[in-house]
C-alpha cells in the first residue's frame, strides 16, 4: 500500500485461513488506501470471510484502517495491549502523548531556531491518519500461538521501535513476519518518546533483534517495508554493526558537550525534511541514552535548560 512519506509503501500480509483469510496490518487511514482495499475485496478474496485482523503495532501505516476493516469485515481484531492503548492515547493526545510534550522534550535536547519553528508547525497528524480506532480488541501476547491455515504462528514481541511490537513466526513454513523490527535495506527507527523521556529504547531494540538471530538460517523474512528476504542472521548482524558504528561516532563527537540536536549531522548526512527531523531527533536521543546508560557518557543540564552529553 502507498504511503505519503519518503518511505513510500507498506507491505501488508494476507494469510489463507481455511475458507477465509487473516490480515496482518492494514495501511494508513486515507481514501486512497480504502479504495485499494475495495479492489482487493472485489478480487481474489471476494466472497470469503475475513477471520481476523492482526495489527503489529500502533503506528499509523500499520493501524490506520483498523476500525474500518473490522467494521467492513466483522473480523476479530488482535493487537498487543501496550500498542492498543498507545493508539488511543495518540489519537486523544493523552498525558505524555500530546505534541506540546514532544516540542518541550526537543527544546530540552537542544532543538532551536528554524528547525524548532518547523517542528512546531508540524504538530501531530496521528488522528488524521488513524481517523478512528476499535473500542474492543483481543490481546496478542509474547509466545502465544495462533492457528492460521492449519499452522501455528507464534507471537514474538519486540521492543524499542514501539512499546510492544508483535512479529509472527511459523516454524512449519520457516517464515517470519517481522513488521518493522527487521527491515532489509534501512535501519528501523528507534526513538525516545515524550511519554518516556529518560527511556533506553535502543538497548531494548538490540536485545529484541538478537532473539530473531536464533531462528533457522533458512527463515524467509516478510518485512513491512522493502522486499521479502533470506539471510535473517546476516541482516541482524548488519544492524548490530550499524548501531555499533553510530554509537562509536557519537561517543567521539561528545569529546566536548553535545545536545541531541548538535549531533544530527553526525548521524544523518542528508538534508532532513520536517517529518524526518522528528524521527531523527528521537533517534539521536536514543543513541545518546544508550551511551549514558552504559556509562560511556555523562550528562548535565546547562543554565539554558538543555541536556548535553560528554565523554566520561
Amino acid at each position: 500500500m502507498p504511503l505519503p512519506f519518503a518511505l513510500d509503501h507498506i507491505n501488508l500480509w494476507l494469510l489463507e485461513d481455511g475458507d477465509g483469510w487473516t490480515f496482518i496490518d492494514c495501511g494508513i487511514g486515507d481514501d486512497a488506501t480504502r479504495a485499494l482495499w475495495e479492489r482487493i475485496f472485489a478480487g481474489r478474496i471476494a466472497g470469503r470471510p475475513i477471520r481476523r485482523l492482526i495489527v503489529t503495532h500502533h503506528h499509523p501505516d500499520h493501524a490506520g484502517l483498523a476500525s474500518w476493516l473490522t467494521e467492513r469485515t466483522s473480523a476479530e481484531f488482535w493487537m498487543p495491549q501496550a500498542e492498543y492503548f498507545a493508539a488511543h492515547a495518540m489519537r486523544e493526545g493523552s498525558a505524555g502523548f500530546g505534541f506540546d510534550n514532544v516540542v518541550a522534550m526537543f527544546v530540552r535536547n537542544g532543538l532551536s531556531g528554524e528547525k524548532l519553528e518547523l517542528m512546531k508547525q508540524r504538530r501531530t497528524n496521528y488522528r488524521s491518519r488513524v481517523p478512528s480506532f476499535p473500542s474492543v480488541y483481543r490481546r496478542l501476547m509474547d509466545g502465544q500461538a495462533h492457528r492460521i491455515g492449519g499452522r501455528d504462528w507464534k507471537v514474538v514481541m519486540g521492543y524499542g521501535h514501539a512499546p510492544e511490537h508483535a512479529a509472527l513466526y511459523c516454524e512449519d513454513l520457516g517464515v517470519l513476519v517481522s513488521g518493522d523490527m527487521v527491515l532489509p535495506r534501512i535501519s528501523t527507527n528507534v526513538s525516545v518518546w515524550a511519554n518516556e523521556p529518560e527511556g533506553n529504547p535502543l538497548a531494548l531494540f538490540l536485545d529484541s533483534i538478537s532473539r530473531y538471530a536464533g531462528l533457522p538460517a533458512t527463515t524467509l523474512t516478510l518485512p513491512s517495508h522493502g522486499l521479502p528476504f533470506w539471510g535473517l542472521r546476516e541482516r541482524i548482524a548488519q544492524l548490530q554493526e550499524h548501531h555499533r558504528l553510530r554509537l562509536a561516532e557519537l561517543h567521539e563527537a561528545c569529546e566536548t558537550p553535545k545536545a541531541a540536536a548538535d549531533v544530527l549531522d553526525t548521524l544523518f548526512r542528508r538534508k532532513l525534511d520536517t517529518h524526518q527531523l522528528f524521527f531523527a531527533m528521537g533517534e539521536a536521543m536514543a543513541h545518546l541514552h544508550l551511551l549514558h546508560h552504559d556509562g560511556r557518557l555523562k550528562h548535565s543540564v546547562g543554565a539554558d535548560g538543555v541536556v548535553r552529553y560528554a565523554q566520561n
